[in-house]
């Protein structure tokens, strides 16, 4: 099997098949260009024209062990070849799929870092509400923490989301899918201290359809906010490696202990299966033994 013209040439053709016929995200399709830079890089350049076969695809998978990548990430650029080499086969440009008789790596399952009530009250307490930016960042953090959104999906969040009377906020996920969220007392009310009087304070007279906003007048990142999560996080004292996701884990975790069911959790969560929303099945489980030790006459 020989890779014929330019691999560069061939990446970008797979990129703009992902991007607008299959409809995947900015942060996908970004995930899947630094994959494919990187096997790229591996072969010496953009241009190959040397026969590649499932031994040259498992010295790269083996290369990337040798560099210390954890298995969870050999994992996501072995999907990212076999999804690039099925597009190559599609356009007929090769005959054989190299990565099909390959196997993933096992990477098992780790349970969900998540924060107790007193951690996730700190954080949410951390930011200065006597500042604009503090005001923002509060509302983010009870956001967050009320929605278990992801923290692109915050991000995006335009005002015209918003329905505060009615307590929910338009979210769109992954692949486009729009789902109704609903935000607790709180995180109502700090978004309206934000709207109110952080958001114009940022803001200065700039225009902005994005909920929350930089001095600049655009919307907040993803990498500001792991920014500003991470000061806030040091400064309220929660453990190290904080993320969005474990505030989007701390959100299922916490519903789930007060009685919520993984269906409803996943509904909110944008899972578009059961199968993701199950890793937190160790809270329904921790619950299970608690009720058996209550009411078990023999516990």
């Amino acid at each position: 099997m020989t890779l014929v013209g330019s691999l560069g040439a061939q990446v970008h053709q797979f990129l703009d098949f992902c991007r607008i016929e299959k409809g995947l995200s900015p942060n996908s399709v970004s995930s899947y260009s630094l994959d494919l830079e990187r096997y790229a890089a591996f072969h010496g350049g953009l241009e190959i024209s040397v026969p590649s076969a499932v031994s040259d695809v498992q010295r790269y998978i083996d290369e990337l062990y040798k560099n210390g990548m954890s298995a969870r990430s050999v994992a996501r650029h072995l999907t990212t070849l076999r999804n690039f080499f099925r597009f190559l086969q599609r356009e007929r440009t090769i005959e054989e799929n190299p990565t099909e008789l390959l196997t993933a790596p096992s990477t098992g399952r780790a349970l969900p870092k998540y924060l107790n009530a007193t951690e996730i009250q700190k954080l949410i307490d951390a930011p200065d509400p006597a500042k604009p930016a503090g005001l923002r960042d509060r509302a983010m953090l009870q956001l967050l923490y009320a929605s278990g959104l992801r923290v692109s999906e915050l991000c995006s969040l335009e005002l015209s989301d918003l329905n505060l009377a009615m307590g929910f906020v338009r979210v769109t996920g992954k692949g486009n899918k729009q789902r109704l969220v609903p935000m607790g007392q709180s995180a109502i009310a700090a978004i309206e201290l934000y709207t109110g009087s952080g958001r114009p304070g940022i803001l200065k007279g700039r225009a902005s359809r994005y909920l929350f906003v930089t001095p600049r007048g655009s919307k907040m990142t993803r990498q500001g906010f792991w920014k500003l999560l991470a000061g806030h996080g040091k400064a309220a004292g929660v453990f190290h490696n904080l993320s969005p996701h474990v505030l989007r884990h701390t959100f299922a975790t916490h519903l789930l202990e007060g009685g919520a069911d993984l269906r409803s959790v996943q509904t909110m969560l944008g899972h578009a299966s059961i199968g993701t929303t199950q890793i937190y099945t160790h809270v329904a489980r921790r619950r299970l033994r608690a009720v058996v030790d209550q009411h078990h006459p023999r516990a």
